[in-house]
């Protein structure tokens, strides 16, 4: 019905629309870049404005129009050991005189910040749309024990035009706490990933160990304790402890825990089990990506976690925490397992799960793949575009 509407609503969309994207920041947002370029191609006339911008992802040069507006910093009014710190973004007032001097049809406003405010604050003498793009849920984002915030953010859905976001559980937030009509909300994976953006590297990489040959796990993010990698350790030991020693855990990225978590890693002895590769560029992941039989997040608190995605465009199995908002896309059984990192046991259970089984294995990463063919960033843009379309018309 959907794809119906996009079709015969195509030609009243075609008197191309001034499409503004508010991210005051796109710190590793290169998972932007192919939905960015499709919608680009689908509506010409669209500028991204940021505050943060550290190039083009490699095949993606010059593909979107992108503005850097001032500078954009996170001030954090209270850090959290385990989760994601409470504060807000600090993004420059300038943006108002670049949306002013290019008067857009319609403005998409990611999250709740500051710009967000300003493009709402405009709109009756504007007569732009607004569109809110909130990631997902998680307590430290939700903010739902803050009386000011949510009384900000219901202000800002009342008079926003529309709301899109990745999942469920942010449709349920947006519904049951900030009192969003349900006809405002468009909920569909719109932060997908392309294997091409991950694999654009000429050179394959080669194992660093011998131990490639191994059933591999890997973990992809930051090394920092919202993540949950010291208790995705703490149930390799488990495993240790019960005599399952025949895998290997690759760990890519880096972090202010990695120190930490190198010696906790030696603690355990495990390091004939774990290799840490250290940070890799987005245009080269997919090597690694294609080297595991499986992916495990063991995140405390992830709004959406792209990784999840990016692992199954790669036909790979999740184990995935509860606590990861793409955990939605995990169905337990077929394509993966859900657990609980704050229960070492569980993690370990479920590794061992494929450990065990490698026809398992095989069958739920062709079932990851079957999964995640519709979240693609040609489909995102389609949907976007709709959504455009719905609002405008």
């Amino acid at each position: 019905m959907k794809n119906q509407l996009l079709k015969t609503q195509q030609s009243k969309i075609s008197q191309t629309p001034r499409i503004a994207w508010l991210l005051p920041s796109m710190e590793g947002g290169s998972y932007w870049h192919p939905l960015f370029k499709e919608f680009t191609q689908i509506l010409p006339d669209t500028i991204i404005y940021t505050g943060f911008w550290s190039g083009f992802a490699p095949g993606y040069e010059g593909s979107f129009n992108v503005k850097i507006v001032g500078t954009t910093t996170f001030v954090s009014t209270t850090k959290l050991e385990v989760g994601y710190s409470r504060g807000f973004i600090r993004a420059s007032p300038a943006i108002i005189n670049h949306l002013l001097r290019n008067r857009p049809n319609i403005i998409f406003a990611n999250g709740f910040s500051v710009w967000t405010i300003l493009a709402i604050l405009l709109k009756p003498f504007t007569n732009w749309r607004v569109i809110i793009a909130v990631e997902g849920s998680s307590p430290n984002v939700d903010y739902r024990n803050s009386k000011i915030r949510l009384l900000m953010r219901r202000y800002m859905t009342k008079l926003a035009d529309g709301l899109i976001t990745n999942n469920n559980a942010g449709k349920t937030y947006l519904t049951n706490i900030l009192n969003v009509p349900k006809n405002k909300i468009f909920a569909r994976p719109y932060e997908v990933p392309t294997s091409k953006a991950m694999s654009n590297y000429s050179e394959n990489i080669e194992s660093h160990s011998q131990q490639a040959k191994k059933f591999t796990f890997l973990f992809v993010g930051q090394l920092i304790p919202r993540k949950g990698l010291h208790l995705l350790l703490k149930a390799c030991n488990i495993l240790q402890q019960k005599g399952c020693r025949e895998y290997k855990l690759m760990v890519i990225g880096q972090g202010s825990s990695q120190k930490e978590l190198q010696t906790l890693s030696q603690e355990y002895k495990l390091e004939e089990n774990i290799e840490w590769i250290g940070w890799v560029d987005y245009n080269r992941i997919g090597e690694y990506f294609q080297q595991a039989d499986v992916f495990i997040l063991p995140t405390l608190e992830d709004t959406w976690g792209m990784v999840v995605l990016e692992s199954m465009s790669f036909g790979k199995p999740v184990l995935c925490s509860k606590w990861a908002g793409a955990s939605e896309l995990v169905e337990e059984g077929t394509n993966g397992y859900i657990f609980d990192p704050h229960f070492p046991e569980e993690v370990a259970d479920a590794m061992y799960k494929l450990l065990s089984n490698p026809d398992l294995t095989a069958a739920m990463g062709k079932k990851s793949q079957q999964i995640i063919a519709e979240h693609n960033p040609e489909a995102a843009a389609k949907y976007i575009a709709d959504v455009i379309n719905l609002i405008m018309n």
